[in-house]
């Protein structure tokens, strides 16, 4: 991963990577850790000198630029009061539990940065972290630290056993700093399958906290970072079973804290025979499912979740986060 991104003048291009949370979305918010998978599918920002005068534009729109929450974010605090000119492509589904919005805020904030004298890896991931939140007003920097970084990482309040410390990141609410680190990519094929059907974070995070406050809220938190601590065991030997085993105990879990879909269901059935675990990724209530194929039956798992009417992926894990291009 290079450590820096260097100084660029307009016109410039960067771009960042999507994700899959391998273990603990949800619980990271309350203090456990994550497991996430930086994701070959990725947002390219390319940025110019807007108008004299006239506004920042968004693929040709000024409204466009008006209404992406992400952007005016990263504009208040990093545009020095110049129109810029932004042109957005991603291979994300948007609302995916997918990472969309943090592969463009890294992207954009990479890009921002290098324009104002470049920045180092860790102040990017702080930065990409304020402006998601900023426009979101709750979350935990997974997503970003996945798009910045790249790679297989552990994100949250305390590390991991078998992760390297890459960097931390202060809380924006008060709270304990975060902590990220690295976990060694197997190597291995995944399969994502986004179910059509867009996430409903509010939703989902209003019937999590509902959840958590019944007597064995903390219990099944515990559970999950439990499952995190084991998955990333069997991630760095590299023992696909046991990260399958892993990845179907916090399906399980998941299910209990109330954050599926009927949707999300029909694609875990569909794939079932073919993989040795699957779970929801993301906030659930709609959007994605991440699998671990059985070697060699990548393919017979994406045209399951094709013929069950989903949309597959068949990806590997993106080595580098975000990044200008040449």
């Amino acid at each position: 991963m290079n450590d820096a991104i260097p100084p660029a003048r307009a016109p410039l291009r960067a771009r960042a990577p999507g994700k899959a949370i391998l273990f603990g979305e949800h619980a990271v918010v309350f203090g456990r850790t994550a497991v996430v998978l930086a994701l070959e599918l990725g947002t390219e920002v390319a940025i110019d000198e807007g108008a004299p005068g006239g506004e920042s534009t968004y693929n040709g729109s000024a409204e466009a630029a008006r209404s992406n929450p992400y952007l005016q974010e990263a504009l208040r605090s990093h545009s020095a009061g110049h129109a810029l000119a932004l042109n957005v492509r991603s291979d994300i589904p948007k609302a995916s539990g997918l990472g969309s919005s943090a592969a463009f805020t890294a992207a954009l904030m990479a890009g921002l940065l290098s324009l104002q004298g470049g920045s180092s890896r860790a102040r990017l991931a702080e930065e990409s972290f304020r402006t998601e939140r900023g426009a979101q007003g709750v979350g935990s920097p997974v997503d970003t630290s996945a798009a910045v970084a790249g790679g297989v990482l552990t994100v949250g309040h305390q590390g991991l056993p078998g992760a390297t410390a890459l960097w931390s990141l202060p809380a924006v609410d008060g709270g304990p700093p975060w902590s990220v680190g690295r976990v060694p990519d197997p190597g291995w094929t995944w399969v994502v399958g986004y179910t059509g059907v867009p996430k409903d974070t509010a939703t989902v995070v209003r019937r999590v906290g509902e959840r958590v406050k019944r007597p064995d809220g903390e219990r099944l938190l515990d559970e999950i970072a439990h499952v995190a601590v084991e998955g990333v065991e069997a991630l760095r030997a590299k023992d696909r079973a046991a990260v399958g085993r892993a990845m179907k105990e916090n399906q399980r879990l998941l299910v209990d804290l109330g954050i599926s879909h009927p949707r999300l269901e029909e694609l875990l059935a569909s794939i079932d025979r073919y993989a040795l675990g699957a779970k929801i990724t993301g906030a659930g209530g709609g959007g994605s499912v991440v699998a671990l194929p059985r070697e060699g039956e990548e393919v017979l798992v994406g045209r399951a979740i094709s013929h069950a009417g989903g949309v597959p992926f068949l990806v590997r894990v993106a080595p580098s986060g975000a990044a200008l291009e040449a």
